[in-house]
């Protein structure tokens, strides 16, 4: 009797062990890639966000690729998919919406969402931010690393130059006004500095709306390039280098663009929030930040990048990615990335936590971006986006080398992105 009962001991045993192995041999598996756009140290960042959800849902596991900047975490995301070794979910530019979608590569949230709860959470993001994650009456892109484009200035300069260092320019007029006191004219200091390369169609977008002009429809079918307010802002960002001398003349890096602000070589520079945690960390000056100037009215566009879940998913798959992304854009860790970062919070909710109030309540200027959100409209996103996009950076480009008039080149611009967009209305 005794001898049976240590061998049912043993098969109990067994059983356990076997059913123990096969758990966790069901771990749900994610891949998921993420760019950086700004650079600095944003990866450990990730991977610690990702440690920590991991760590509350031990059946998942996460595998977090850092893979480039946005155009690369898109590539390498779809080429994925096409491999047959997909990932399950990417952060990738939120303007890619289209192209997602036309490649019925994404799944919209609204077919994800379960619950009242997860209803619920697709509408507690900033609308503004929403913008470039809604179409069709559905949302294909929830809000991470989201960002407005703010002006960073060296008050010590403002100082030496004899300025306010507590009153930036608010106008086009007083930028100018501003730059040429600024500038040095042994050329080693600039008065202003807004990046031509790498995203310009991005800084455009902040231009044209201050002259009250968007750039596309919302139906991503349309744009206005060639409109004489389009023109006005294109003639404007070249007259600070050809005419009023307060920038140089040309292209002006976009990756390069903070080394020359932290160095001196510029006392305002136009940038992402996304630099704010690295400027403030590395900066040997005073600095201030603040929103963009305004000429018919301020204006920024939104930036940065949205998660996405990929079509080619199981249901737990699924689950599991709805799980993690709610985790990365809870308010804590929302409000964790913010401070570490310069992001901004991508909720209400976010700068209600008391960690984030009382850092905003320390540095005021972690709430600049967020604040600018009154103005924003939505970064320039049409289907064929990248097509439409290299069409304007190129028009861009032509006028502030002098090849083009703004005119000449937007008129160009204008004409291709007609060409690519008529097809989809």
């Amino acid at each position: 009797m005794l001898r049976q009962v240590k061998i049912l001991l043993v098969v109990i045993a067994a059983v356990a062990c076997l059913t123990m192995a096969t758990t966790a041999q069901a771990k749900t598996e994610l891949t998921m890639y993420y760019p950086v756009a700004v650079g600095g140290p944003l990866t450990k960042i990730v991977d610690s966000l990702v440690a920590n959800f991991m760590k509350q849902n031990p059946a998942i596991k996460v595998n977090a690729i850092y893979a480039g900047n946005y155009n690369d975490a898109r590539i390498k995301a779809l080429a994925a998919l096409k491999s047959g070794k997909p990932a399950q979910l990417s952060v990738m530019f939120s303007i890619d919406i289209y192209e997602l979608i036309e490649q019925d590569a994404i799944v919209a949230f609204d077919d994800v969402v379960e619950t009242a709860e997860e209803k619920a959470w697709l509408g507690s993001f900033y609308p503004t931010l929403m913008e470039n994650g809604r179409t069709a009456d559905k949302t294909w892109g929830i809000p991470f690393q989201r960002s407005t484009i703010v002006m960073y200035y060296n008050k010590d300069a403002f100082k030496a130059a004899g300025l306010d260092p507590d009153k930036p320019p608010a106008t086009w007029d007083q930028l100018i006004a501003a730059g040429k006191k600024l500038t040095k004219a042994d050329g080693s200091q600039w008065g202003a500095m807004i990046p031509s390369t790498g995203y310009p169609y991005w800084m455009f977008g902040a231009l044209t709306m201050q002259n009250a002009q968007v750039l596309m429809n919302k139906a991503g079918n349309e744009t206005y390039f060639d409109s004489p307010a389009v023109v006005e802002a294109l003639q404007f960002w070249q007259d600070l280098g050809t005419k009023h001398k307060i920038m140089p003349e040309g292209t002006i890096e976009w990756g390069t663009l903070r080394k020359n602000f932290l160095e001196g070589k510029t006392a305002i520079m136009w940038h992402s929030t996304g630099n704010l945690t690295t400027v403030k960390k590395k900066a040997k000056f005073d600095f201030g930040v603040a929103m963009l100037p305004a000429n018919k009215r301020r204006g920024t566009p939104t930036g940065g990048g949205n998660f996405y879940i990929f079509k080619k998913t199981s249901p737990d798959e699924r689950k599991a990615a709805m799980k993690l992304i709610k985790f990365m854009t809870s308010p804590e860790s929302s409000a964790e990335w913010s401070m570490k970062t310069g992001y901004m919070g991508i909720s209400q909710a976010a700068y209600d936590t008391s960690k984030l109030q009382e850092y905003v309540k320390g540095f005021p200027y972690a709430a600049v971006a967020r604040d600018q959100l009154e103005f924003a409209t939505a970064e320039l996103s049409t289907y064929q986006t990248g097509r439409v996009r290299k069409a304007l950076d190129d028009a861009i480009q032509a006028a502030l080398t002098g090849s083009k008039t703004p005119q000449e080149a937007l008129k160009e611009a204008q004409a291709t992105a007609e060409r690519l967009l008529k097809q989809y209305r």
